[in-house]
């Protein structure tokens, strides 16, 4: 055992207690295939969005930990795209209705790209989530189901679930409704008349042979054709279990949703003749009313929305806490992520043995590549500082950080310059339309005046700290007899910045300037700023 391999064995954060199950299963060794195969799914009926992410984020967390606790074992991550299903409604959030609206109940794969760049929306859609896995930099193999079944690769599993059809049925019936058991079947002909993919009773199913025969809806006459070579595909439960099996699958996530389809998946692996993976099941993300999130209503952040706010990291670190607890996803839990991200980073340095291996940004980077902190400014005073200052561009802060960390720039502190983007961006986009500044009491312009005249003695000081500045502003807090200073803090952030919440105050002065603070305390006195 190496020594990672020892501190990964005592490492208690979620992903290690995933491998140590799966190193259990395995007994420590090696499958036959080679490897151990992790698997995520996805769905390309939909654009990607940020749940699509979070599994293979999650998978690859898992993933890294069982390659610290086992680091003589090979592995593998698929992402494995279900684009040979049939086209069952056409998303909301598309253009073009019309032209998908024709190829419905088509395989994906032959239904036409909306957005006019893909030889098909399949294609479209997995572009998308492939073009952000790269970017990332995640180590994935991408597998097409079409591409799948119409190379060959899952024939011998189709001649095996022929062979095993009764049993196969004898999982599915029970869990059906009684209309849908009388037309059920585990083999969908892709129709040679209308190419569609079709439900509908099997007359036959020749297990020798390798074929099905089935009713034509379009023409009512009777076709056998084969299951093998793309001409039919499974059903979604069945054709899980097909992939487990084919494919020999370790370690497979899903959303909580899908726990009861997980456990039939699971016997109809067995029934195949084959173990059903290890599982983990993911609460759900839901929106900010509370529902599920849903790829067809386009109710939750894209990958693209997140991007442009935040950093790629604090939508990792999003994904890595509490994976299952159910978590609103929406624009406010953008600033939290980035600076929780920001201080993990932070601490790495100074933490030692197992608790590096606890450490989120372990989870988010691996071994030896978990950056060094920039010792920059955090994203909330960022934001903070921007609503203050109505910043337009990343110039206007840049000014501002540079008086308060001169070392700091754009070529020296990179990731920083990333947060003071997405800052402008977010400010731009998500604050400033909901400013609400409101005047000042009788008795708060009397505690602003005292915090005014008390930061006057800290003008023309070469070097003023923080944590002064926090004491000062604490002080004149309490002499206003505040009973909770948390109602004098609100006061500042609502007369001064028009929100509830704001940042440590005392560091907000530091970066923003004694003057060009004791100026907008004048501003807010004077009513200037809610009435702007």
């Amino acid at each position: 055992m190496t020594e990672l391999s020892a501190l990964a064995d005592a490492a208690r954060a979620w992903p290690f207690e995933e491998a140590k199950k799966l190193k259990k299963r395995l007994g420590g060794k090696a499958p036959a295939k080679g490897y151990v195969l992790f698997e995520t799914g996805y769905g390309p009926s939909g654009l990607p969005h940020l749940g699509t992410f979070g599994e293979v984020a999650r998978t690859t967390m898992v993933k890294r930990a069982f390659e610290a606790l086992c680091p003589d074992i090979p592995t593998k991550l698929i992402a494995f795209s279900d684009d040979m299903d049939g086209f069952r409604k056409v998303p909301t959030n598309v253009p073009n209705q019309a032209l998908l609206a024709t190829a419905l109940h088509k395989p994906l794969t032959q239904v036409p790209d909306p957005f006019g760049e893909e030889s098909s929306f399949a294609a479209q859609n997995n572009r998308r989530l492939r073009a952000f896995l790269d970017g990332f930099g995640f180590e994935y193999e991408f597998k097409s189901s079409t591409e799948t079944y119409q190379s060959g690769e899952f024939d011998d599993a189709l001649i095996r679930m022929a062979e095993v059809y009764e049993d196969v049925m004898g999982i599915m019936l029970p869990t059906l409704g009684a209309e849908r058991r009388a037309t059920y079947s585990p083999f969908l002909p892709i129709s040679p008349v209308s190419g569609k993919v079709l439900q509908v009773p099997m007359i036959n199913v020749d297990a020798k042979a390798g074929t099905v025969t089935y009713i034509e809806p379009d023409r009512g006459e009777e076709i056998t054709q084969p299951v093998t070579g793309g001409a039919c595909k499974v059903q979604w439960k069945p054709d899980w279990a097909l992939r487990w099996y084919a494919l020999q699958v370790d370690y497979e996530m899903y959303g909580k949703d899908l726990i009861d389809s997980a456990k039939i998946a699971a016997r109809l692996t067995k029934a195949l003749g084959g173990p059903a993976p290890e599982g983990f099941s993911y609460e759900l993300f839901l929106d900010e009313q509370g529902q599920k999130i849903s790829k067809s209503k386009g109710n939750g952040l894209s990958i693209e929305e997140w991007l442009e706010y935040g950093p790629a990291e604090s939508l990792s670190l999003y994904m890595f806490q509490r994976p299952r607890a159910a978590k609103k996803l929406h624009f406010d839990v953008i600033p939290k992520a980035v600076d929780d991200y920001v201080t993990f980073v932070e601490k790495f340095p100074g933490e030692a043995g197992e608790k590096q291996l606890e450490n989120p940004a372990w989870h988010i980077h691996g071994t030896d590549r978990v950056p060094a902190s920039e010792d920059g400014v955090s994203f909330g005073m960022l934001l903070n500082l921007a609503s203050v200052v109505n910043a337009a561009e990343a110039s206007v802060l840049w000014a501002f950080i540079q008086r308060y960390r001169p070392a700091a720039s754009p070529e020296t502190t990179p990731f920083l310059a990333k947060l003071v983007d997405h800052a402008v961006r977010y400010y731009r986009d998500r604050v400033a339309p909901t400013k609400s500044y409101r005047a000042p009491t009788v008795d708060e312009v009397t505690a602003f005046t005292a915090l005014h005249e008390a930061l006057e003695a800290f003008e023309g000081q070469a070097e003023v700290t923080a944590e002064d500045l926090q004491t000062t502003v604490f002080t004149v807090g309490k002499g206003a007899n505040y009973e909770n200073l948390r109602e004098w803090f609100q006061a500042l952030y609502q007369v001064l910045l028009g929100q509830d919440q704001g940042p440590r105050f005392g560091s907000f002065i530091a970066l923003y300037g004694v003057a060009e603070t004791r100026a907008l305390l004048m501003q807010g006195m004077s009513g200037e700023l809610a009435s702007a």
